[in-house]
């Protein structure tokens, strides 16, 4: 079902899973023999009908799919079910889309491609997946069998391109497997460490008949709980106790695992300061009086001081990577490391552990929490408090429109509750800083990745993931481009996401990069043409029946969002900002917390 496809297939076969993904809890864990099941005595249907009753019994009620010669036959089954097909204006939008709905709501996301140019063109939304731990589930159409390695029509090894950036892949070359392996799909996305599974299905597969039946594996191999030993469960308690200066950091991980509650009871009940990853935004309320808020190349004074300066650093779901860390051999060096992570590839991959837990999060805070530890910490959180007044997140007014005033704005008018979806760049960290998030899942962002155009598409599916929320697409005019087509399928869906163009006219970034960094020299980052703000974003929003707003001064910056919350539906609000802001504090790349740029 998985191995790398050849011109005359082998008998089928199931790829084992990759050894760091942490899908099945213990390394190595197969599912366990096949169990008898009761076979219904039905008429025989397509194997692409087979599969679309499979996802249906898998809860899905909402798919993104764009059809295609090898994938018609999905789309002609998907007519006659119930699930609700999304159709966006670009496959990378529909993977951007799935990734979205699964960031919101928690659940598998789930989008469909056809062969050849579309599967390629779901890679960026895979990766993306991959790389933040997104639960998703990819199927494609391929060519026939027999056509497989003979360079056909829109033929591609969607296999071997995606092997590195998924958690797992099945190439269905038996009709009489597909719900087994949809059954399998489903459970490894969401299993141990959450990531995209890919299931490739040949046409002549999708068109062979066959008796409709049940799942015949049984997973229970796989769903072993990670549970924390006891032991070192003390370990990690004695260590909190023998600390004066410790500092949680927390990341992703407490989201996947449901633990944000959790989390709030072990900081409280300990004493201890917590400060986020990016992606964790959300896990611990920012306006607690013990939260540091994010650190990193962009985060908080604060966080990346205490973080640093700590003598014990609480690390649960995050990954130590390079973003948060700069000079890993220099981060935190005074500090005893505690690593708690589901995969156990993490554990001393980037920073090395004095005490490595492989576990699931809300597992070993619930035992934490059963025999808290509390110290008044006076001189720490003292210390901790002077750093936050000294160097709080601030920027110098003006009479013009600034994108931090824009992002406080909203989040004044939203009562802090929308959910915030950015592309990626300098609004992105905006975003970030000046939205104050106090429940997981609000900030859904393009994190390991960091791909622009993820805006959009993936506010697209947070929106119909949770249709009451309000949705806001923060987006700059450089990363709104490359998805704006999808404005389309806002439209004819009916999706209410509303969309903030903090437009600069410059990929703003990488022109900060080159102010900083290189002489201010520009290579080829300004978007402007003949010196005027190009496109015209609120009319190309008229031409696919959207209404929109140019903002040009900042006495209208608040009626402008008022009105783009009180209006129904989608809506582009473009909001005109001179290039001249730069994102602060900034850590150069490789830098440490003593190399912070303040201004």
């Amino acid at each position: 079902m998985s191995a790398k496809p050849k011109a005359k297939p082998a008998a089928p076969k199931k790829a084992s899973c990759r050894a760091d993904c942490g899908g099945c809890r213990h390394s190595g864990s197969k599912a366990a023999a096949p169990a008898a099941a009761p076979q219904s005595a039905t008429a025989p249907i397509k194997g692409a009908e087979l599969l679309i009753r499979c996802l249906e019994r898998q809860g899905v009620d909402l798919m993104f799919a764009y059809p295609g010669g090898m994938s018609i036959e999905f789309h002609q089954a998907l007519s006659r079910s119930p699930i609700r097909v999304v159709l966006p204006r670009h496959e990378q939008g529909g993977a951007f889309g799935a990734n979205g709905y699964a960031r919101a709501s928690g659940r598998t996301g789930v989008c469909m491609a056809t062969s050849g140019p579309g599967a390629t063109n779901l890679l960026t939304g895979i990766a993306d997946a991959y790389m933040d731990s997104i639960p998703m589930v990819i199927v494609t159409g391929q060519v026939p069998q027999r056509l497989i390695g003979k360079s056909a029509f829109q033929e591609t090894d969607i296999i071997g391109m995606t092997r590195p950036i998924v958690k797992h892949s099945f190439l269905v070359l038996d009709v009489n497997d597909i719900p087994d392996v949809i059954a399998e799909a489903f459970f490894l996305a969401n299993s141990g460490r959450p990531g995209p599974v890919l299931v490739d299905v040949p046409k002549d597969v999708q068109q062979k008949m066959v008796e409709a039946r049940e799942a015949k594996v049984s997973l229970r191999a796989y769903s072993v709980r990670c549970s924390a030993d006891e032991a070192e469960v003390e370990k990690l308690r004695k260590m909190i106790r023998a600390s004066e200066r410790p500092c949680l950091y927390v990341g992703g991980g407490i989201i996947a695992a449901n633990a944000s509650d959790e989390l709030r009871k072990f900081a409280e009940s300990y004493n201890l300061p917590v400060t986020t990853t990016l992606l964790g935004l959300g896990t611990f309320p920012e306006e607690h009086p013990l939260a540091l808020r994010w650190l990193g190349m962009h985060g908080c004074f604060a966080a990346n001081y205490a973080a640093n300066e700590c003598d014990l650093l609480i690390a649960i779901g995050a990954r130590f990577d390079d973003r948060v860390t700069g000079n890993v051999e220099h981060f935190a060096t005074m500090a005893k490391i505690i690593h708690v992570d589901i995969d156990p590839s993490e554990i001393n991959k980037n920073k090395t552990a004095d005490l490595g837990i492989v576990c699931d999060a809300l597992d070993i805070l619930r035992k934490l929490n059963q025999k808290p530890v509390f110290k008044a910490y006076k001189a720490w959180h003292k210390q901790i408090a002077e750093w936050k007044k000294a160097h709080p997140l601030h920027y110098k007014p003006d009479s013009e429109i600034q994108p931090q005033y824009v992002v406080e704005t909203l989040y004044k008018l939203t009562r802090g509750e929308a959910i915030i979806v950015p592309g990626v760049g300098q609004h992105q960290m905006w975003a970030a800083q000046y939205y104050k998030f106090n429940r997981p899942r609000q900030f859904l962002t393009s994190g390991g990745l960091g791909s622009m155009g993820f805006g959009t598409p993936a506010a697209m599916g947070a929106k119909l993931a949770i249709p009451d929320a309000v949705v806001v697409n923060i987006d700059g005019d450089g990363s709104f481009q490359m998805n704006i087509q999808e404005l389309g399928t806002l439209y004819a869906e009916g999706i209410g996401v509303k969309m903030i163009v903090l437009n600069n006219q410059h990929l703003g970034m990488v022109a900060q990069w080159e102010d900083r960094f290189y002489g201010r020299n520009r290579g080829n980052t300004v978007m402007r043409v003949d010196g005027a703000p190009y496109p015209d974003f609120v009319q190309i929003a008229k031409g696919y029946r959207i209404p929109g707003l140019h903002v040009w001064h900042k006495k209208d910056v608040v009626p402008a969002i008022k009105t783009m919350l009180a209006t129904p539906g989608p809506f582009v609000l473009d909001v005109h900002v001179e290039y001249m802001e730069h994102v602060l504090p900034m850590i150069p790349a490789g830098g440490t917390h003593k190399s912070i740029i303040l201004e």
